[in-house]
C-alpha cells in the first residue's frame, strides 16, 4: 500500500532526535559506499524554479527524490520514496517540516562530531523558519546554556528568541550586533540568505566550531575567505555537491586558495576515515548544502511510524 502523509501527519511523528539519527546514518552509509546521492538539479523559469535531489539507501530498501518549487508565493516541498528492490512506490510526504528538521539535524550531527564537548554558547545568525530547527538540533547534541541570535528584523528576532527560549528551556537572547553574536561563542552558525560575509574571522575565539547552512548557491555567501583561512578542518556533506553549490567555498576554490583535497566529507569523520577535531583550540567548519539521502533516511523512519500508528492516506496509484 502506497501511503501519503501530509504536514499534519509528519508533525505528529517527527522529532529532532529522530532526524539526527537519520541524517547521521545517511552520511555513514554514503562514506561506506552503501548509498548513492545525486547533486541538486534545477530547472528555472522567470517565475518559478524546480529543484530536484535524488538518492538511494539500499540498506533501507529505499530509492527516491525530493522535489520542491520556489516562487514569490513560497516554497513547496514533497518527498517520494520507492522500494529499491521492487520499484513500488512506498510513501509520498509533504516535506516542509521534514526539510527544515533535517537541515537543522545536519548541523546537529556536524556539531556532535566537531564541536568541543563542553561547548555551551551558540551564536546564531538568522531568525527564520530554518533557524528554528538549527538551534533545536544543536541544543540536542550540546549542553547549551545560552544562544545569542542576530537578525535584520527586530520584531521577528524578538519573537524567535521568546519562542525558542520557551521551547528549549535555555536562554535565547537577541544580540545587538554581528560582533556580539560571535565573540565568546563556542559554536557559530549561519542560517541566512546573505550575499556577503556576516562576520570577521578575528572575532572568533580559539576552539570555535562553525556551521554554514545558508550558502547553497554561488550568489549566496555567509563566510569570508578570512574565516576559511583560519579553519583547521573544513567539512562538507558531499564534496561533489560542495564543488557545485557551496557559495562560501567556490570563490576561494576558483582563486586556488583552497583545494578540493582539503575538503572532508562528514561521513568520513563519522566512520573514522578522517580525524575530526584534534585539539581544543582548533577552528572547525561545516558547510551544509543538503542531500537527498538525508531526506530519504528520515522519510522511511516517518513512514514506519505512520504505518504503526495508522496515519496517512492510501494512495490510488503506485502500489
Amino acid at each position: 500500500m502506497s501511503l501519503f502523509l501530509n504536514e499534519t501527519d509528519v508533525r505528529q511523528l517527527l522529532t529532532m532526535p529522530l532526524a539526527i539519527e537519520a541524517v547521521e546514518e545517511a552520511h555513514r552509509e554514503l562514506s561506506l559506499g552503501q548509498a548513492i546521492d545525486v547533486s541538486r538539479q534545477r530547472t528555472r523559469l522567470p517565475q518559478t524554479a524546480l529543484h530536484l535531489l535524488q538518492g538511494a539507501l539500499p540498506g533501507r530498501d529505499a530509492i527516491g527524490y525530493k522535489a520542491y518549487t520556489s516562487n514569490r508565493s513560497g516554497v513547496r516541498f514533497v518527498v517520494h520514496v520507492f522500494s529499491a528492490s521492487t520499484g513500488v512506490l512506498r510513501v509520498v510526504l509533504e516535506a516542509d517540516l521534514l526539510g527544515m528538521m533535517r537541515t537543522g539535524a545536519a548541523s546537529g550531527v556536524a556539531t556532535r562530531w566537531l564541536a568541543r564537548p563542553d561547548a555551551e554558547i551558540l551564536g546564531l545568525f538568522g531568525a527564520g523558519w530554518q533557524a528554528e530547527g538549527h538551534i533545536e538540533a544543536i541544543a540536542a547534541v550540546r549542553p547549551l546554556r545560552l544562544a545569542k541570535v542576530f537578525a535584520r528584523n527586530p520584531q521577528r528576532l524578538a519573537e524567535f528568541c521568546a519562542k525558542m527560549s520557551e521551547r528549549l528551556g535555555i536562554d535565547v537572547v537577541a544580540a545587538s550586533s554581528a560582533e556580539e553574536t560571535v565573540r565568546g561563542s563556542d559554536i557559530v552558525s549561519t542560517v541566512t540568505t546573505a550575499a556577503t560575509p556576516l562576520f570577521d574571522a578575528n572575532w572568533l575565539s580559539p576552539g570555535t566550531h562553525i556551521n554554514g547552512a545558508g550558502s547553497n548557491s554561488v550568489i549566496r555567501r555567509e563566510l569570508g575567505e578570512d574565516v576559511l583561512k583560519i579553519s583547521r578542518l573544513i567539512v562538507v556533506d558531499s564534496v561533489e555537491t560542495a564543488l557545485k553549490e557551496a557559495g562560501d567555498l567556490l570563490p576561494v576554490l576558483e582563486k586556488g586558495r583552497l583545494s578540493e583535497r582539503q575538503l572532508v566529507e562528514l561521513g568520513d569523520v563519522i566512520i573514522g576515515r578522517h580525524p575530526g577535531r584534534r585539539t581544543p583550540d582548533e577552528i572547525t567548519l561545516f558547510e551544509s548544502q543538503g542531500m537527498a539521502i538525508q531526506d530519504i533516511a528520515l522519510a522511511v523512519r516517518i513512514e514506519a511510524l505512520a504505518r504503526e500508528r495508522g496515519l496517512g492516506v492510501k494512495l490510488p496509484y503506485g502500489g
